[in-house]
């Protein structure tokens, strides 16, 4: 049985200082794509009289699945960057209510993966924001030496 990379999706997320600080956590994978998870918290509210979480800590849940379908999409673990990410903000997140993010690398060429995706709290047919982005896909290089960088 061939081991998928998203069985280490948790693992990364965990260990990466942002993703852990936001609280956020790998919710899965299904056909609609990589699903991650950030529960609400007061100390992500970007306005106190409203109590909505603030739109860069939405940003940074986007990219960061974005990048891992990717991933899910190669099934590798390879160097993955941002080129572009346009975000359009639909509404407020819901205050008190755990965000999710749904992205799913729908074309991939040698060296850009195209992704979609939406961020909600119950279900994607009622989104937050939705995402359209370009991620550059590099090979890790070996040096002289033989060591990847």
């Amino acid at each position: 049985m061939t081991q998928l990379f998203s069985d280490m999706f948790g693992t990364i997320i965990d260990n990466t200082p942002y993703m852990k600080a936001i609280g956020a956590y790998y919710a899965g994978a299904s056909e609609d794509g990589i699903t991650m998870a950030m529960p609400w918290r007061e100390d992500l509210v970007g306005d106190p009289e409203t109590r909505v979480i603030a739109s860069g800590v939405v940003t940074a849940l986007l990219d960061n699945c974005c990048g891992m379908a990717v991933w899910d999409r190669i099934n590798a673990f390879k160097a993955v960057a941002t080129l572009d990410l346009r975000i359009d903000y639909m509404r407020p997140a819901l205050p008190g209510h755990e965000l999710k993010v749904t992205a799913k690398c729908y074309k991939l060429t040698r060296s850009i993966g195209f992704v979609r995706a939406f961020a909600y709290e119950t279900s994607v047919d009622d989104p937050v924001a939705a995402a359209q982005g370009a991620f550059i896909v590099t090979a890790l290089k070996s040096d002289a030496t033989g060591v990847k960088s």
